[in-house]
């Protein structure tokens, strides 16, 4: 049985810091993403990482900001000087692709709500 189990998140004030964790189990998987969903729009492809960790790169939207990082199976997304345009649901997402498309990725986490005050 596939898992994605998120955890993280929250509110935080505008400038302030949070990290997302992901703990992936019951497949085999080369790619450990994460993407967010704000109100109204499309999700929103963040950043990606190898199983190996060796190759991984961030949206320029949100580069020198949030940094994203994994060991074993577990993927997390240290996110820093956050912003009340960073809100949005956070999900981490798990495929054997290396893209950025959503379409990419065959399991996805449950979600998790981050919410900067301004």
């Amino acid at each position: 049985q596939v898992q994605l189990v998120q955890s993280g998140g929250g509110l935080v004030q505008a400038g302030g810091s949070l990290r997302l964790s992901c703990a992936a189990s019951g497949t085999a998987f080369s790619v450990m993403a994460w993407f967010r969903q704000a109100p109204g729009k499309e999700r929103e492809f963040l950043a990606r990482v190898s199983w190996s960790g060796t190759m991984q790169d961030t949206a320029d939207s949100v580069k020198g900001r949030f940094t994203i990082s994994s060991d074993v199976s577990n993927v997390y997304l240290q996110m820093n000087s956050l912003k009340p345009e960073d809100t949005a649901v956070y999900y981490c997402a798990v495929g054997g692709k290396w893209t950025i498309r959503e379409s990419g990725y065959d399991y996805w986490g449950q979600g998790t709500q981050v919410t900067v005050s301004s």
